[in-house]
């Protein structure tokens, strides 16, 4: 790709070039939050659209806006062995992993889904990040592995290779009986299942979204209309609702997952090579970066896996990419994983001034329910009148009665209960989508991430 000519002034590390560095570049980039493709805001509302999740069952679409990368060949576990942390000795197939990939030093740099369905053949699913960094690393041809991306909906038109839906809530697995006639297999956690469902195969990935045990289904592209039918057709005993792109948005909050830290690919000489592949075609080249928080460091706005709460998936008995400078920031955490519920008479108070105070003098306007301005966002969190944290990623949640934002705060403030402040707003905006306004505090209370204790791993229904 790179190697094109008439690419070649197009890419990421181009850009940064005559932009003047990383931070210059997506500071200044005027796309703004993710937008998610072929599906509306709102099937009904969002409001009872995220209710449905916990209080009764909801359709999630994943099949539009998920980056998927297909691999086959004989030597898929080496290739990724070098670019995730993860314990891959151990990975039969019909099962799925969170693989998680870190850049040189050990920040941050993707997470996906992979699952294994076939001896020599994987899939991984998710946002863009991780689909990138494996397939620039395949075509390296270090590794007897091919690499075949499926891009999103988002960036491309026609059929994609699978559809992908999910069924969530209290009574995901009784609509998963009903539509199986009583014939579910049992699939535990992060294990692939197959079942049949209005005469067609369909493969079942069980885990779940905001805290709910759910099943992600999938097969067939040419399939899709027939069970997204089946799904809502016996799902309306249960008062099935499909969610839209506004209720979507809010799942990584609730369930305690960042869905889009900024990847640690911009500042090292170690991705000069993958910065100079990457084109105005990806993500990391178009994607803006935003909030209070302003660095001239692009480093300051990493985060690492440690603290993000991969520590777990972790395989400290072997080499990867980034495991010396991971191993250090084991042995040195100082922020953990939180969640902020917001003020609401702050949050009111920004609302009101976006909408009704002069010109320049309001606060940041809030989009409801998700109020997120940059593709890569990141938000000042005080404490004493000093920084402790940064939170990157917000929402609205009927369930939670307010808005939550999931941040990463210093150890000594990150007690659940505590009082910090959030800073609203961009100051110095480089951006043309950004209003003129005024930087706004929001008090917010400290509280768990996941805001809601998950049952999907322990199989309570």
């Amino acid at each position: 790709m790179a190697g094109n000519g008439e690419n070649r002034a197009a890419t990421l590390q181009s850009l940064m070039n005559a932009a003047g560095g990383a931070v210059e570049l997506l500071r200044s980039a005027p796309l703004g939050r993710y937008v998610f493709p072929k599906i509306p805001p709102e099937f009904t509302n969002f409001r009872d659209e995220m209710r449905a999740w916990k209080q009764g069952v909801a359709m999630l679409e994943q099949s539009y806006h998920m980056c998927e990368l297909h691999l086959r060949g004989p030597q898929v576990i080496d290739l990724l062995s070098e670019l995730s942390v993860n314990k891959l000795a151990t990975f039969p197939t019909m099962r799925a992993k969170q693989l998680v990939m870190c850049g040189h030093d050990g920040h941050y740099l993707a997470d996906a889904i992979i699952f294994h369905e076939e001896d020599d053949f994987y899939r991984i699913v998710g946002a863009p990040f991780a689909s990138d960094w494996v397939q620039y690393n395949a075509g390296l041809g270090k590794y007897d592995v091919e690499a075949v991306i499926d891009l999103p909906l988002s960036v491309r038109d026609g059929d994609r290779d699978i559809y992908r839906l999910q069924v969530q809530g209290k009574h995901a697995l009784a609509l998963m009986e009903k539509l199986t006639n009583n014939n579910v297999p049992e699939i535990k956690f992060f294990h692939i299942g197959e079942m049949t469902i209005a005469g067609r195969k369909v493969r079942a990935l069980r885990h779940g979204m905001a805290g709910e045990p759910g099943f992600e289904l999938y097969g067939p592209w040419q399939d899709q209309n027939i069970i997204r039918g089946a799904i809502m057709e016996a799902g309306a005993e249960f008062g099935i609702r499909k969610a839209g792109a506004d209720a979507y948005s809010v799942t990584g909050i609730e369930s305690g997952w960042m869905p889009m830290p900024l990847p640690a690919i911009y500042h090292s000489e170690e991705m000069r090579p993958y910065r100079e592949w990457l084109t105005t075609n990806h993500l990391e080249t178009i994607g803006s970066l935003g909030g209070s928080f302003v660095s001239a460091d692009i480093r300051d706005y990493y985060v690492d896996p440690i603290e993000v709460g991969y520590g777990n998936v972790v395989d400290w008995s072997r080499e990867f990419i980034g495991r010396e400078g991971l191993e250090a920031k084991r042995n040195n955490k100082r922020r953990v994983k939180r969640s902020l519920l917001w003020n609401e008479d702050d949050v009111m108070d920004i609302i009101r001034s976006s909408m009704f105070a002069p010109e320049g003098e309001g606060g940041k306007y809030m989009n409801i329910p998700s109020p997120m301005h940059a593709t890569f966002e990141a938000d000042c969190v005080m404490s004493g009148g000093k920084l402790v944290g940064l939170s990157n990623w917000s929402g609205y949640s009927p369930n939670a009665g307010g808005f939550l934002s999931l941040a990463l705060v210093d150890i000594d403030s990150a007690e659940p209960g505590s009082e910090v402040t959030l800073l609203w707003g961009e100051p110095d905006s480089l951006r043309p989508s950004i209003e003129n306004h005024k930087l706004r505090e929001i008090r917010a209370t400290v509280a768990p991430a996941p805001y809601f204790e998950k049952v999907i791993k322990s199989g309570q229904q």
